[in-house]
This record gives C-alpha cells, sequence and structure tokens, in this order.
C-alpha cells in the first residue's frame, strides 16, 4: 500500500494509527527461507574457556542451539505482531573466532507459510547469544553482543534479500 506522499505505508499500522497483526488470511503458502547472524565478544580467558570447553556451566554452544531453537519456534509469544508460524527448519552454526575474540551465530530457519520468517531467524541469534552470554558471564560480564541482522531472504511477494557485506569482527 502507498500512502499520498508516494512512500510504502507501514504494514503493522492500522488506517486509525494503532499498531495491528497483518491480515495474512488471503496469501498463499509459499516455501520461506531467512538467515540471520550475530556476535558476541569475549574476553581471551572466556573464549578459551568457551572453545576449550571448559565452562562451569557445561555445554556452551550445544546449550546455545537448543536455545535458540526454542526460540525460534516461540517468536511469536515474544514479538507482539508477529504471526505464529509452522516452522518446518530451525539450524543454528556457531564459529569461534580469536580475532573478536568470540562466537558468531548463525541461524536459518524455513517454513511453508503466507508469511516469512526473518523474525524467526533474528530471535533464534540473539537468544542464542543471551544463551552464550548467561553460560559464560562467571568468566566475563563485559561480553558485548553485536552486529545482529538479517543476512538473507527468500520467498513471499516481495522475493530474495541479500545483505551488503559488512566488515566481520
Amino acid at each position: 500500500m502507498n500512502s499520498s506522499s508516494g512512500r510504502k505505508s507501514l504494514s503493522h499500522v492500522a488506517p486509525t494509527g494503532e499498531a495491528s497483526m497483518v491480515d495474512v488470511t488471503a496469501k498463499s503458502a509459499t516455501a520461506r527461507r531467512a538467515l540471520a547472524e550475530g556476535t558476541i565478544a569475549m574476553s581471551t580467558a572466556a573464549f578459551e574457556a568457551v572453545r576449550d570447553a571448559q565452562v562451569a556451566k557445561g555445554d556452551v554452544l550445544g546449550t546455545a542451539r537448543v536455545a535458540g531453537v526454542l526460540a525460534a519456534k516461540r517468536t511469536a509469544d515474544l514479538i507482539p505482531l508477529c504471526h505464529p508460524l509452522p516452522l518446518t527448519d530451525v539450524q543454528l552454526r556457531f564459529t569461534l573466532e580469536a580475532s573478536l575474540p568470540g562466537v558468531r551465530c548463525e541461524a536459518e530457519v524455513r517454513t511453508t507459510a503466507p508469511t516469512g520468517v526473518e523474525m524467526e531467524a533474528l530471535t533464534a541469534v540473539s537468544v542464542a547469544l543471551l544463551t552464550v552470554y548467561d553460560m559464560v558471564k562467571s568468566a566475563d560480564k563485559s561480553m558485548r553482543i553485536g552486529g545482529i541482522r538479517l543476512l538473507e531472504k527468500d520467498g513471499g511477494k516481495s522475493g530474495s534479500y541479500r545483505a551488503d557485506p559488512a566488515p566481520r569482527g
């Protein structure tokens, strides 16, 4: 929908101005995919503890992976105007990056539905990185989570999207 100024109007704002869920009743279910990323930077000592599986709370990346999957599945419970979606796949990948030092997380989410899974991928990354923070905070309370962004999306009326490359780190 376009406003009189020629700009695209916001889909989650009703004509009267209040926030509202987008009605996707008439939209066809199509294959959808989204890929998001983020990082958590930490001290060298904390990084080495994660890398060497020496964190007192246990398997940091395994726990973060499960947390990310669960978060993707619960996105509609966390983001008020998101539709609950039947996710068909959620994959989280972690890369230990000594140059940060820290961890890079990517979440890839798929569904066949009338709306996309960008929010599910972003939520999965966010919660996975928060889980890393929770598990490693005894070694470093000054960790920094950042760079959370959508990298790619496929499917739907708007088609494909690829983010511009950003400097890593």
